[in-house]
């Protein structure tokens, strides 16, 4: 009987290492482009919150500013597609920017979050073939000068950051919740 629960014991302690063992051998190192699936992972958050953002406020308001110095909304809109994120994207996948119509600021909502989706498009699909190997990679950054792509996706993600933190800024100013302040985001 004591052999037996010497032998028990020895098994029961066996399991766990047993377990270990064979997870650690069925587990991979870890995504292999963690730092690129997280920029795919931010560009479809941020295309997500900013589009509904602007889906949220009345046709009427694309023209509000808190203040004279900021941007209104629609600018806001405008800028993402004219400045922002046909540039930003080809920089940091390497890609060559695509021709692409300037959207007024003028122009409808619907005209200008159309743009904006499809500007969204774009980085989606130059992102998609981006690994971590290429992010020590130079590209082109600001003027004349070279950068890093991981720096140029920062921007990019810095970007998307401020113009969304705008939005849920302006649609708070009037009584309206943030797609990000709504249950279940």
């Amino acid at each position: 009987m004591r052999a037996f629960a010497y032998a028990l014991a020895a098994a029961l302690c066996a399991v766990p290492a047993l377990a270990t063992a064979q997870g650690m051998a069925g587990m991979s190192a870890g995504p292999a482009s963690p730092v690129s699936d997280a920029l795919r992972g931010a560009e479809q958050r941020y295309a997500q919150n900013i589009t509904a953002a602007l889906e949220e406020f009345p046709a009427e308001k694309y023209r509000y500013r808190p203040t004279g110095t900021q941007m209104a909304v629609g600018e806001i809109a405008a800028h993402l597609v004219n400045d922002g994120n046909y540039m930003l994207c080809s920089r940091v996948s390497g890609q060559a920017e695509p021709q692409y119509a300037l959207v007024d600021v003028n122009s409808s909502k619907e005209a200008l979050i159309a743009a904006l989706r499809r500007s969204f498009e774009f980085c989606a699909a130059s992102f998609a073939s981006l690994n971590d190997a290429q992010m020590a990679d130079s590209v082109p950054g600001f003027g004349p000068r070279m950068v890093t792509r991981a720096n140029m996706a920062l921007i990019t993600v810095g970007d998307w950051a401020d113009h969304y933190s705008q939005l849920a800024i302006y649609l708070r100013l009037n009584n309206m919740l943030p797609p990000t302040a709504r249950r279940g985001m």
